[in-house]
């Protein structure tokens, strides 16, 4: 799998941390403040997108009176405590993280999640000197499915696409990397284990966590 690799990309939430579970409380919590039901399509729809995009989906789609910022400075807000207190790495993952830096293998993480929870969970598991960068999908165009977030981090790694290895955890994100030329390891995640037999035919490889990687 690491063969001829010189940068490792993670996705963030249900590839490097387990952390999806917290979204749909939120979104229950969040939409209940105007007295609208979670749809069972949003997180289907929403799926990839950057946060920005999320927020910006979320007000027209059920007419949020909020300003796009407000929306998103209340979900990092109601996220703020379990990112920095609740979200455990995932599985093998800092020996994964650790074997990386020890053969001089870049690393970087691109994700739809927002600068501010992402550098929370990042200081609240010591991770953060790690990373040589972290792109979110509000620095880009287009966020997931598009491949502009990982060729953004490729670049930031100064190492072309095809020396960098992808780790997605939904199908967006599998194909963002597929199609920014990268190699991909699909993680198992409970929140997309619907998905589980699509990813593995997407991606290169699977893994049910990091302890499976042969180094």
């Amino acid at each position: 799998m690491l063969k001829d690799i010189e940068a490792v990309l993670f996705d963030l939430d249900g590839t490097l941390v387990d952390s999806m579970w917290i979204w749909k409380d939120i979104d229950i919590e969040y939409l209940g403040r105007f007295g609208i039901t979670l749809p069972d399509d949003l997180q289907s729809c929403i799926e990839g997108m950057s946060f920005t995009e999320t927020a910006v989906y979320m007000k027209e789609r059920f007419a949020i009176p909020d300003s796009i910022e407000v929306m998103k400075e209340q979900w990092n807000q109601m996220a703020w405590q379990k990112y920095t207190q609740e979200v455990p790495l995932k599985k093998g993952a800092l020996e994964f993280l650790e074997y990386c830096r020890s053969h001089h293998i870049k690393l970087g993480i691109a994700t739809s999640n927002s600068k501010e929870l992402v550098t929370a969970v990042l200081d609240a598991l010591h991770i953060q000197n790690y990373f040589d960068c972290v792109v979110t999908g509000c620095e880009v165009n287009k966020g997931k499915p598009a491949p502009d977030i990982y060729l953004k981090a490729a670049s930031k790694c100064n190492v072309l696409p095809e020396k960098c290895l992808v780790f997605e955890d939904i199908i967006a994100g599998i194909t963002a990397g597929k199609t920014a030329g990268m190699r991909v390891c699909a993680v198992e995640d409970a929140y997309s284990m619907s998905m589980q037999h699509e990813k593995e035919v997407l991606a290169d490889y699977t893994i049910k966590n990091y302890y499976d990687i042969q180094y």
